[in-house]
């Protein structure tokens, strides 16, 4: 069997889709790629586990013309290659796939990584994006969704089959629970000191991710802990904003940008607690990365972190841009030991399911099984 992978980067189906592949090799498939290659920006990221890879100039924007040059190229290749299943990623990667896809015999996949329309989402959402997605389910024969509320609405409004799974799996062996001993010894090795609270905030920096939450958060967490340290993970296009902040806020000694890091599971193992500010999320990795890791989370409210969050059962939610409720929330895991154990136990065990070894079974039963319509 031979399968078809697009997305619009090639990043795309490098960071979320080598479980796929995995297994989709065990089952003797071969795997070829088609996307943009945009690897050279992404820090030593490489598409080197499947068979093929097609440079497909896709773009995000739905107005850019590079779309119907992808639609072009993505034809070509589907009518020289004889493909089984065509499995296709991202809004206009998908959108763009499928159409090309219309008069193809092999069976169309497609992942939906989070609706633009959900609870709470812009009336303008509902009014664009979810007439496109229930006509584009006409020419997809499943629909992958990773949360609750994507597949409850779309196993009721969309004409074709709907599967739900945990995500895109996050590596279980990577992101490991250490013990209290343990993070202290690997504090000290990165220069801290063994007591010191380390707060990590993951993500791109750009205003949805919404950093300076977090930021000014820390101006009431060092009232108590002076020598806390927020680091923050990621580049993007806010950095010299944020670093602005930090300086306004005279809070340079009390956190650190980190720029894009390959070794995120290191500073996984020395955090003691996780936040994310996010203004919107689909379903955020680094949230099942902190949980696996034994880090409780304090996150911002948007459906991504919903779904993955309980609060006061394994993390806390507030609302958007609250620092001083983060800040509230972050001191009560500081000061009371056995709430922080509590959520870090339960947060633990729930994000088993979101692993890479659950995950691929999932796969498997939507590929491979017979019931493809199970929750």
């Amino acid at each position: 069997m031979k399968v078809l992978l697009t997305a619009t980067v090639q990043s795309h189906i490098c960071q979320f889709h080598k479980p796929l592949v995995e297994v989709l090799h065990k089952h003797g498939c071969k795997v070829h790629v088609a996307a943009k290659d945009n690897l050279a920006e992404k820090n030593g990221l490489k598409l080197d586990f499947v068979e093929q890879v097609f440079d497909v100039p896709f773009s995000r924007s739905p107005k850019s013309l590079d779309n119907v040059k992808a639609y072009k190229e993505l034809k070509k290749i589907l009518e020289q290659e004889d493909y089984d299943i065509i499995h296709c990623n991202t809004p206009m990667g998908g959108i763009v796939t499928r159409l090309a896809a219309r008069k193809m015999r092999a069976k169309v996949i497609y992942t939906a990584h989070g609706f633009h329309f959900y609870q709470g989402a812009p009336k303008k959402n509902w009014l664009v994006f979810y007439p496109i997605e229930r006509l584009f389910a006409k020419i997809t024969d499943t629909l992958i969704t990773i949360t609750h509320e994507d597949y409850d609405l779309a196993s009721k409004k969309f004409s074709c089959k709907v599967a739900h799974m945990h995500g895109v799996g996050v590596d279980e062996k990577r992101y490991t629970f250490v013990t209290e001993e343990e993070k202290k010894q690997l504090k000290m090795q990165y220069g801290y000191s063994p007591d010191q609270p380390i707060l990590l905030c993951v993500g791109e920096l750009n205003k949805n991710k919404n950093q300076t939450m977090a930021i000014f958060a820390m101006k009431e967490v060092i009232k108590e802990y002076k020598n806390a340290q927020l680091l923050l993970a990621g580049n993007g296009p806010e950095e010299e904003h944020l670093r602005q902040v930090i300086r306004q806020q005279g809070l340079e000694n009390n956190v650190k940008l980190l720029g894009y890091v390959t070794n995120l599971q290191d500073y996984q193992h020395i955090t003691d607690i996780s936040l994310s500010c996010s203004k919107r999320e689909g379903l955020p990795l680094n949230i099942v990365e902190a949980m696996l890791s034994g880090s409780p989370v304090v996150a911002s409210i948007n459906r991504g972190h919903r779904e993955l969050i309980h609060t006061r059962e394994n993390g806390f939610l507030v609302e958007v841009n609250d620092s001083h409720g983060m800040a509230k929330r972050i001191l009560s895991l500081l000061n009371n030991p056995d709430l922080y154990d509590r959520i870090q136990e339960n947060a633990r065990v729930y994000a088993k399911a979101y692993g890479f070894k659950n995950v691929k079974k999932e796969l498997e039963e939507i590929y491979f099984g017979s019931n493809t319509n199970k929750k």
